[in-house]
């Protein structure tokens, strides 16, 4: 497994906080070279795709005010559709 897409969804009205957070501290805790990470929203929802030649490192768990529910994480493989 070399992707990593994270996902957790904001407590109510602690969308702007979860994002900064994952922001500041989740990314920075998966920062490497190595590792390519983006981050996406989608209303209450952050996620975090982090892609790497290695299985990256899991985000850690934001403060428990700035969520709703657990985040989940599913590790997956890269494809290469190239023929």
């Amino acid at each position: 497994m070399d992707t990593l897409m994270w996902e957790a969804k904001a407590a109510e009205g602690r969308g702007a906080a979860l994002l900064r957070w994952v922001l500041d501290e989740g990314v920075r805790a998966i920062a490497d070279p190595a590792v390519r990470t983006e981050v996406f929203v989608s209303g209450d929802r952050v996620v975090v795709i982090a892609v790497a030649d290695e299985p990256p490192r899991r985000l850690p768990d934001p403060p428990e005010e700035l969520i709703a529910r657990p985040p989940h994480a599913w590790p997956f493989t890269r494809v290469n559709t190239a023929t």
